[in-house]
């Protein structure tokens, strides 16, 4: 059984190494779940389609169309689920246990979203922000869901 922890726990550590490393070298650091409907993502002046497995860069924009609706898995295990209408930005990322670094801010400009805390909340809750037009959100729970108009 301590075998069994003791596999599991330096497996997990391996994720968190290769997640930190991520940002270090410009790599993504969300993935696409699930996509429904129109989703676009601005990077560098062009936009994509998303779809399941698309990739989210830091500065990357997503901007959900009516009746469209995304899932949203960053490297920490953080969740955002994207409503219909919502135009939301990537403004910083980072996710690098060994050098204690951690950072998540997202910006909504308009539309809702549904939070759901990963290991930068649990390791550094500081480190968490989700800003709208008229309000930056210090997040200190685990769940919550924010709308912009």
């Amino acid at each position: 059984m301590k075998r069994l922890k003791l596999a599991s726990l330096l497996a997990a550590v391996g994720v968190l190494v290769f997640a930190g490393a991520a940002h270090a070298n410009g790599e993504s650091v969300a993935t696409f779940k699930n996509v429904s409907g129109d989703i676009g993502i601005a990077r560098n002046g062009a936009t994509l389609n998303a779809v399941s497995g698309s990739t989210l860069f830091v500065s990357d924009r997503i901007v959900s169309g009516t009746g469209s609706s995304a899932g949203i898995v960053f490297k920490d295990g953080t969740q955002l689920t994207l409503g219909p209408s919502t135009d939301i930005q990537v403004r910083d990322y980072a996710f690098e246990p060994k050098q204690a670094k951690f950072e998540f801010f997202v910006y909504l400009a308009r539309g809702a979203a549904v939070y759901s805390s990963g290991m930068i909340a649990k390791l550094s809750p500081e480190s968490v922000k989700v800003a709208t037009p008229t309000a930056t959100i210090g997040v200190r729970g685990t769940r919550f869901i924010i709308e912009a108009d």
